[in-house]
């Protein structure tokens, strides 16, 4: 089971590299692919933050290692999208946009309650949400056939921090 999950990611990293096979796009810019990987780059070091914080200020044991999770994954699903975009000449930014910064702010705020856990979960369930929408539109109207490779190999990984948070929701719910 782990093999298998080391060979899911080193496949994942790869695309998200642009070690897959060359294209015709390859080397052109990705002016109409640029929004996407510059919101999915953002998104990772919002997510990166998220994670971090909540290793360290969660209360449930689930939200910890769901926290975990993301900062392991998101961290080399970056390093793949940094390269990429650094390839097609498109510009990342250093930090997470406004909007999450003024989530992880108001998330923030609950530290040390109960509230800080479930606020992070319901705050993690929206964003897989919208970032799979991300992802999806991407993969049906990108227009570099890397760019679309990327999407499509980090789609699996946001399901499953999506079902992981959902599974985490569900526990403390019931106790």
């Amino acid at each position: 089971m782990i093999a298998v999950r080391r060979i899911a990611a080193a496949t994942m990293l790869a695309a998200l590299a642009g070690l897959s096979a060359p294209s015709a796009y390859a080397a052109a810019p990705a002016t109409d692919d640029a929004p996407f990987l510059k919101a999915i780059h953002q998104g990772n070091l919002a997510e990166i933050a998220a994670g971090r914080s909540a290793r360290k200020n969660a209360k449930a044991a689930c939200v910890k290692s769901a926290g975990a999770t993301l900062v392991r994954d998101h961290s080399k699903l970056d390093v793949g999208v940094k390269a990429l975009a650094s390839t097609l000449h498109v510009t990342l930014s250093p930090s997470p946009s406004s909007v999450q910064e003024k989530a992880m702010t108001a998330m923030q705020a609950n530290v040390g309650t109960s509230a800080y856990d479930t606020n992070w979960l319901t705050t993690e369930t929206r964003t897989r949400e919208e970032t799979l929408a991300l992802i999806d539109r991407e993969t049906a109207t990108g227009g570099n056939a890397e760019v679309k490779s990327a999407a499509r190999a980090a789609r699996p990984v946001v399901a499953k921090h999506l079902e992981l948070i959902r599974a985490c929701e569900a526990r403390i719910k019931r106790s």
